[in-house]
């Protein structure tokens, strides 16, 4: 709101909208990003003692620091970017199941 007494008020509410959708992705990014980084810590711990290859608690971190990485992007509001990061992180750890 400019505050402008010339200004369209559908096209103030459509930008108030496109910063609300900006504001949800970024905390949708960050959440997901810290959440799979939790849970792969979380894999890779509990894979340490047990009689596997050091591949596989080795991927399970590698992918959490990875989706860790796009939490941070994500809240900067670097949202395309970590989504691809969250898909490599997932990938990574995926891979790391598959040694398993």
């Amino acid at each position: 709101m400019s505050g402008r007494a010339d200004s369209d008020p559908d096209a103030e509410i459509s930008e108030m909208a496109e910063m609300t959708e900006a504001r949800r992705a970024r905390w949708a990014a960050t959440g997901a990003g810290a959440l799979l980084a939790l849970a792969g810590l979380a894999a890779s711990v509990l894979r340490l003692g047990a009689p596997v290859s050091a591949l596989v608690p080795a991927a399970y971190a590698g992918g959490a620091g990875v989706c860790a990485l796009a939490g941070v992007l994500g809240s900067r509001g670097r949202t395309r970017r970590a989504l691809w990061l969250l898909v490599g992180g997932v990938m990574v750890m995926a891979l790391g199941d598959h040694f398993d």
